[in-house]
């Protein structure tokens, strides 16, 4: 029965096998360089296109508010009805934003209506301007449109109604923050009612001398 017999690996098999290593290592060096400049790059085009992102953005929104100011105190400014509360009498309705709330006023237990055409300017039975806070008829449905989101308040309203418009039947105690009890979606409202936010669907009730009145909890927007 023969031995087997074991060789050890010659100098020249050794060296061959130190270079393969050698290479293996470089290779694995170099894919690893490889995947950091990949991830260095990546990192570095993100950081652009955010930065080039918020530089349109900023640039865009500055650009869309000079315009508005250029339109507002330029071709659309109405020198007869000037800004209210920072609020425009345009030329045309608005319809960037446009929402719709609604008002009943009691006064001595008796519904007020909310006149018909506050905020409309006319001229010889011609609209020449609208605020982006009026309304249409007599149901007390505030109309909201404004060339951009932004916040507006029931103060905002009345100060265009009495301070423009005041022949449109504007009650005086109105101006007062007493004597009145004010609800919002048939809620209790704490507070000067002046800041009341004017919302989408917003339900506010004013009753002044009226206590024990039925806020209203519903409307028929009728597709508004």
């Amino acid at each position: 029965m023969s031995k087997q017999v074991t060789r050890r690996p010659t100098k020249q098999v050794r060296r061959q096998e130190r270079r393969d290593e050698q290479l293996r290592r470089e290779a694995e060096r170099q894919r690893a360089a490889r995947n950091r400049r990949v991830a260095l790059v990546s990192i570095i085009a993100a950081i652009v296109i955010i930065v080039a992102a918020s530089v349109f953005y900023y640039v865009y929104n500055r650009n869309q508010s000079q315009g508005q100011n250029q339109n507002h105190t330029e071709a659309v400014f109405n020198p007869s009805y000037p800004p209210v509360d920072n609020i425009y009498c345009d030329q045309l309705e608005q319809s960037a934003y446009h929402v719709h709330a609604h008002l009943t006023i009691f006064f001595d237990g008796k519904v007020v209506p909310v006149a018909q055409g506050v905020g409309i300017a006319t001229t010889q039975q011609s609209v020449s301007c609208y605020y982006w806070l009026h309304t249409h008829d007599n149901t007390g449905v505030v109309h909201i449109e404004s060339p951009a989101g932004r916040s507006f308040t029931l103060g905002n309203f009345f100060d265009i109604w009495g301070g423009q418009f005041q022949q449109l039947g504007y009650p005086s105690q109105l101006d007062l923050s007493s004597g009145w009890q004010a609800y919002v979606n048939g809620k209790p409202y704490k507070g000067d009612f002046h800041e009341i936010p004017l919302g989408a669907h917003t339900l506010i009730t004013l009753a002044y001398n009226s206590p024990n009145v039925k806020p209203d909890t519903t409307y028929n927007w009728n597709g508004l």
